[in-house]
């Protein structure tokens, strides 16, 4: 097999709609053929790779609502799905009620990257390993989606089909994403394991957010997603049940860290083995646990 040293883009058309509505129709026209450019930190790659081959790409960046970044203490932040991550670290709303979906971006590639890569565009790409996917899952996240028949709200449970698939219907355009405030007292962390500390895609990724909730019996609610442990992005649903039924002390979360590797299905690939990354699960579930835990008890003490 011979490698082509120096790829190339294949030839394709570039495509500026001056609204929503154009932009959806011309998708849906040509479905299969063309497909939304944002960010472009994927597109680019795949097409220079060979893996993709669209004929047209589609700048959404300029159309409404897709640069605004914005917060609502009702309706909770509204994040673009033009704006930069390095943007979405940086904003002041995000720093102060979201610190967990900062925490998750800045483990995103490098700096010069992120100047490129947006929050909707990692979730789009579907990749299993997305960095910022997790967060958003777990701070109940939904997408205004535009299609040939208007807006619509899409959540984010059930919106990843496959590796790299979707629900997104032809002419669907993602013109941002909304995250609830997130409950009082809530905290959060994100554990990334690379093959190394900077602009590598995880090998495994736990994102762990808790908060005081009195209708469980052990008075606290835990949500758990699993990155690069399963075809679509995993919430541990087992590990959070367990977690609500009785006191948390350090053998309910190591049982809570079990139950999360028992329901990851890693498979092999050049990063990592499944059964290292199986393992994986459990460490980094137990020791995300361990440090929300200890967070939540000094914000409510």
């Amino acid at each position: 097999m011979s490698i082509n040293p120096h790829p190339e883009l294949p030839v394709f058309e570039y495509v500026h709609p001056v609204s929503l509505e154009e932009a959806s129709q011309f998708l849906a026209n040509h479905a299969g053929e063309a497909r939304p450019l944002c960010g472009g930190t994927d597109i680019f790659v795949r097409m220079r790779d060979g893996h993709w081959n669209d004929k047209y790409l589609v700048d959404i960046k300029a159309l409404d609502g897709t640069q605004e970044i914005k917060f609502d203490p009702q309706n909770g932040l509204f994040i673009g799905s033009a704006v930069n991550m390095n943007r979405v670290i940086r904003d002041p709303n995000v720093i102060s009620h979201y610190p967990l979906v900062a925490e998750a971006a800045r483990t995103v590639a490098s700096y010069q990257l992120r100047t490129r890569a947006t929050i909707v565009g990692n979730i789009c790409n579907a990749s299993p390993a997305g960095d910022t996917i997790g967060a958003c899952i777990v701070l109940n996240g939904r997408l205004k989606v535009h299609g040939t028949d208007g807006f619509r709200w899409v959540p984010l449970a059930g919106f990843f089909t496959g590796p790299g698939k979707t629900s997104l219907k032809p002419g669907d355009i993602v013109t941002g994403i909304e995250l609830p405030l997130p409950p009082k007292s809530a905290a959060g962390k994100y554990i990334k394991l690379g093959r190394n500390q900077l602009s590598d895609l995880s090998i495994v990724g736990v994102t762990v957010l808790g908060y005081p909730d009195e209708s469980l019996v052990s008075g606290y609610r835990f949500k758990i997603a699993l990155a690069s442990v399963a075809p679509v992005p995993l919430v541990s649903l087992k590990a959070e049940t367990r977690l609500g039924e009785g006191p948390i002390n350090p053998a309910v979360l190591e049982e809570a860290a079990q139950l999360a590797e028992s329901e990851a299905t890693p498979i092999d690939d050049v990063r990592g083995s499944a059964r290292y990354r199986k393992s994986m699960v459990r460490n980094l579930t137990y020791k995300a646990l361990w440090m929300v835990w200890e967070k939540i008890g000094h914000l409510v003490n």
